[in-house]
């Protein structure tokens, strides 16, 4: 007995060995750092950052007359003028910009090189100060106020230009030794924030459409109307071949025009009812962008989604990547929420700055505070892409199929009917299209729906649907 234990004693001490020689070949040949991707880190990334907010100083303007009122009432004392000894004596035109007081009330602060002080409510000015505009934004990280160096479509830029700025000099310290001092310039080593000068919060994204919705047939039916689109969206035929379609197997003879005028008009009275109705989306959202043409130009859809139901609860078309359209989809997405989780919310998307920037902008505006964690890369050489790969390849997919029902198209002839075919396909996607995810039923499936035994008839319906959303809009319009 004593043998044996002896014997698993010496074992044991042997594997403690071997497992401390494997620790000491670990440290010394596999890079640790590089499994918290390291490469993030570097200065080449650093301009597809988004800096973190400013501290924002807003300014209100007081009555000096109420202020001297304030502390006779509740000091017995009252504010007398300057008493100037010097000699000296303060131009008559100035004034303090915040509270407005008089000349009488203004010290000469520094000694005549143009810094006043108001002796009424403490406020130092000069004749450029910031007390004279409405709001200042300052550094988080040195407390230097930001200058305003460029303007965008959207927004404006404006920079620390601080050269002690804490975050100024660790991003320099970052940089490569033996870099040449000229080109400093291609590295983001200054803070900067984005003002928007659109406001992406107050846009409709619920109008009336504006195309005509009055379905008269003159020549068809509205029978003839379902199989338009259930060829056309369904079966993913362009507009040609859905009319030799329709002439070969129904011998119905119908141009190309008269069905794209169709399914523009349907995806017009469809969009409000598809745009507001209630999906009880998941606490996982996914986001992606993808390109189109328009007249062959490029153009983008922004897409956010549900990863673990798979509706489609935000979309937009745009003529640029910026930041503007990434901002509404996600607007259009955080309105299906009864409630907005806030940092519940997993919200995934690629590395594009976009995201992060709307997010920040999204907590700004409409307090919806939440975290935008992005996948970068095509392999998973972190923790988080190890984590997270299977949300952002949930809307790659969902872009596959985008664009296998798009090339048919050959591109869109305006953004108007780029729009209502994307929303179109929207429509398709989340009502009808039958999903291995929901054993081959719809995402949401209507019960109106379930009275209906083919796809045109569906159409049907789902175009009824979209009426009573319009006239319910049009009854109980929001302010």
């Amino acid at each position: 007995m004593d043998s044996i234990i002896t014997y698993l004693f010496l074992y044991n001490q042997h594997l403690l060995k071997v497992i401390s020689q494997l620790l000491l070949f670990i440290a010394k040949y596999i890079p640790l750092k590089q499994w918290a991707y390291e490469d993030s880190h570097s200065p080449e990334y650093q301009k597809f950052k988004v800096d973190k907010l400013p501290k924002i100083i807003r300014f209100e303007k007081v009555d000096y007359m109420l202020l001297l009122a304030y502390y006779k009432h509740k000091y017995n004392k009252l504010i007398k003028p300057v008493q100037r000894r010097n000699g000296k004596s303060i131009p008559k035109n100035i004034e303090c910009p915040r509270c407005g007081a008089p000349h009488h009330y203004i010290y000469d602060n520094n000694g005549n090189r143009g810094q006043f002080q108001c002796k009424v409510c403490g406020q130092n000015f000069n004749e450029s100060n910031y007390a004279a505009k409405p709001i200042v934004f300052v550094c988080p990280y040195c407390g230097q106020t930001l200058s305003s160096k460029k303007d965008r479509k959207h927004f404006r830029i404006h920079k620390c230009v601080n050269p002690k700025c804490s975050y100024y000099c660790s991003n320099l310290a970052k940089l490569p030794k033996n870099l040449n001092a000229a080109d400093k310039y291609k590295y983001k080593l200054h803070y900067i924030y984005r003002e928007f000068t659109v406001d992406f919060f107050k846009m409709d994204l619920h109008g009336l459409p504006k195309s005509a919705i009055n379905f008269k047939y003159k020549k068809f039916n509205a029978y003839i109307m379902g199989l338009c689109l259930t060829y056309h969206v369904n079966l993913k035929l362009s507009t040609r071949q859905t009319a030799h379609a329709l002439s070969e197997v129904h011998g119905i003879k119908i141009s190309h025009t008269m069905i794209a005028n169709y399914a523009v008009t349907a995806a017009s009275v469809i969009k409000p009812f598809t745009d507001t109705f209630d999906y009880k989306p998941s606490k996982i959202l996914s986001a992606d962008e993808t390109y189109i043409k328009v007249k062959g130009i490029k153009h983008y859809v922004w897409i956010v989604m549900d990863a673990c139901k798979k509706s489609i609860l935000g979309y937009q078309v745009s003529d640029t990547r910026s930041v503007g359209p990434c901002i509404l989809a996600m607007r259009m997405a955080f309105e299906k929420f009864k409630k907005f989780p806030n940092k519940a919310l997993k919200f995934i998307a690629d590395g594009y700055s976009a995201y992060p920037l709307a997010s920040q902008q999204c907590k700004l505006m409409n307090g919806w505070d939440f975290d935008v964690t992005q996948v970068i890369g095509l392999t998973n050489d972190d923790a988080v892409s190890t984590e997270f790969r299977w949300v952002k390849q949930v809307v790659e997919r969902l872009n596959r199929t985008f664009k296998s029902s798009y090339r048919v198209t050959g591109g869109y002839g305006s953004e108007n009917g780029a729009l209502y075919g994307v929303s179109l396909w929207v429509a398709y996607y989340n009502f009808l299209r039958p999903h291995s995810y929901n054993y081959w039923n719809p995402l949401n499936e209507l019960d109106i729906l379930s009275y209906a035994d083919n796809m045109p008839a569906k159409w049907q319906l789902l175009i009824y649907l979209g009426q009573q959303t319009i006239l319910n809009m049009q009854e109980n319009p929001v302010d």
